[in-house]
């Protein structure tokens, strides 16, 4: 038996998951790691290079112990990781500084950006289809300002995947689903545009070789060999971004194929060619794929998941502990409770997160509005109905706004995450956007990606559309109830308007945003 070995770097956590070469998963570690603000530096969101490393290492090492596989079978590894995080690297190669991928301290630099050269965010956006929002300028503007003899150290830049490969093989490198996030990027071109940093003052000879998914950087070196317990004889191939990634992992390889990812944040994304132009307002944002030739188009709701958690343990003791009892999944009994609510919730309306706006990114303070003081109308049952309702509503008009820029129609949503192991959130997506919602049954998408990366590399896989083909198998598919989509378009509408005027209340400084993006 051989094998391929994933190493997933999310945002909280570093997963090694081992797979043999038909996709199915044979090991499984995590540590959980916490990304701590610098002293001094509000909102500053650190990357700990030296401490998540052993974390990394320790991972490998409990997969190759609770395996028992022999090393010298797994033929190749790759990694996919959080977008928009960096790591910086001196002349010899060693860390020099590293941020996670929401780290917002730059949020003055931002500013002077665009003060300083005016026009450049949208001049730039239209290249590389990010804003300053999460981009690497502006973080590299703050440590040249704030750190200038560690800045004038930086020899090279790379994402957190790619800093996970440097590590196993010694190669430096990256490639265009992770290193396009950095905003310093050609969609078209699939490569760094480094006159973007001379252009703002900052150096322009720190970007790697843009390597596509798939290609070998090398082996697993001797240090890292005695370090984690692999073979010298595995391959290191190069990873991607986790959604992207994550977009193979779920089959959704060609132009016009598109996914919601239902996590603590939702995003919804749509494939279409690389030469399609972002919009020009900068609503939504633009990625290169994995695949070459596409890029994806891509609206985020914030924390949609996460939301519910907070629903869960806010107001839901009772649920909880039937769910103990009887020994179910908590969200099982309340999407039970909340199936015989009707359509549309009585008309609650959930403010959370906004639609995206990428050029100007903030939303509305937390709120539910048109609740009732009847408890047989507004109750725990409603308003968790209204909130899986709301995230499929939010999704559906990013998806809109996607398909009137691209051009792109669609048929069907790949639907994966955790909301998407929920049958009422899952009819629910259907209903409101009215396409058919196909779940996969694997559920490490993510994971599965990187190991077809790594197949790819070795050679298991011909390319990772044919990965794709061969590994995703699907569970089920939902499909729309069309008088139930005439109920949540009124409602859609409804929603839209209660939440421009919830933003008016945040911009005359009566209630608090839920989140700002830097330099708003």
């Amino acid at each position: 038996m051989q094998y391929l070995l994933a190493l997933d770097a999310g945002t909280g956590s570093i997963r090694a998951v081992l797979f043999d070469t038909q996709g199915t998963q044979i090991a499984l570690a995590q540590e959980e790691w916490t990304h701590l603000e610098e002293q001094g530096v509000s909102n500053s969101m650190r990357f700990d290079f030296n401490a998540n490393w052993q974390l990394v290492v320790g991972c490998i090492q409990k997969v190759l112990k609770d395996s028992a596989v022999n090393p010298v079978d797994i033929l190749a590894l790759s990694a996919t990781s959080m977008r928009e995080g960096i790591v910086l690297y001196d002349k010899e190669g060693k860390e020099l500084w590293a941020v996670a991928n929401v780290d917002a301290r730059a949020a003055k630099e931002v500013q002077e950006l665009k003060e300083n050269f005016t026009g450049i965010e949208a001049e730039f956006y239209q290249e590389s289809g990010q804003t300053f929002a999460l981009g690497a300028l502006p973080r590299l503007l703050w440590l040249k300002n704030n750190r200038p003899e560690m800045y004038a150290q930086v020899a090279k830049m790379s994402m957190i995947g790619d800093w996970i490969l440097a590590k196993l093989s010694g190669v430096i490198a990256s490639d265009p689903s992770n290193g396009g996030t950095t905003g310093v990027f050609s969609l078209n071109k699939r490569t760094w545009v480094s006159s973007m940093a001379r252009k703002v003052g900052l150096k322009d000879d720190i970007f790697p070789p843009i390597l596509e998914v798939g290609s070998v950087l090398g082996c697993v070196s001797e240090k890292a060999s005695l370090a984690t317990g692999l073979s010298t004889q595995t391959k290191v191939v190069m990873g991607g971004g986790d959604v992207q990634l994550g977009s193979a992992g779920l089959g959704v390889v060609n132009a016009g194929e598109v996914a919601i990812l239902g996590g603590s944040f939702w995003q919804q994304i749509v494939n279409i060619p690389k030469e399609t132009h972002p919009p020009k307002d900068m609503a939504l944002r633009v990625n290169p794929h994995v695949i070459a030739g596409l890029s994806q188009a891509e609206g985020i709701t914030f924390f949609s998941g996460l939301v519910m958690r907070w629903f869960r343990d806010a107001f839901c003791d009772m649920e909880k502990l039937q769910a103990q009892k009887e020994n179910r999944d908590v969200y099982e009994i309340l999407e039970e409770n909340a199936r015989k609510v009707p359509v549309g919730s009585y008309d609650i309306l959930p403010i959370f997160s906004d639609s995206m706006k990428y050029g100007k990114w903030y939303h509305a303070a937390p709120s539910f509005l048109n609740l009732s003081i009847d408890p047989n109308i507004c109750n725990r049952a409603a308003m968790f109905r209204a909130l899986e309702e709301n995230a499929a509503i939010v999704s559906s008009i990013n998806l809109e706004n996607i398909q009137k820029f691209s051009g792109v129609t669609f048929s069907e949503i790949v639907f994966a995450g955790g909301a998407s192991k929920g049958n009422l959130w899952s009819q629910i997506v259907a209903d409101v956007t009215g396409y058919s919602v196909k779940i996969p049954r694997v559920r490490e998408a993510t994971a599965l990606g990187a190991a077809m990366a790594a197949g790819v590399g070795c050679g298991v896989y011909t390319s990772l559309k044919s990965a794709a083909e061969e590994l995703v198998v699907w569970e089920k598919t939902y499909t729309p109830n069309l008088q139930n989509k005439a109920i949540y378009d009124g409602l859609k509408e409804k929603w839209k308007s209660a939440y421009e005027a919830q933003l008016k209340l945040v911009d005359d400084t009566i209630t608090t945003s839920m989140w700002k993006a830097p330099g708003l």
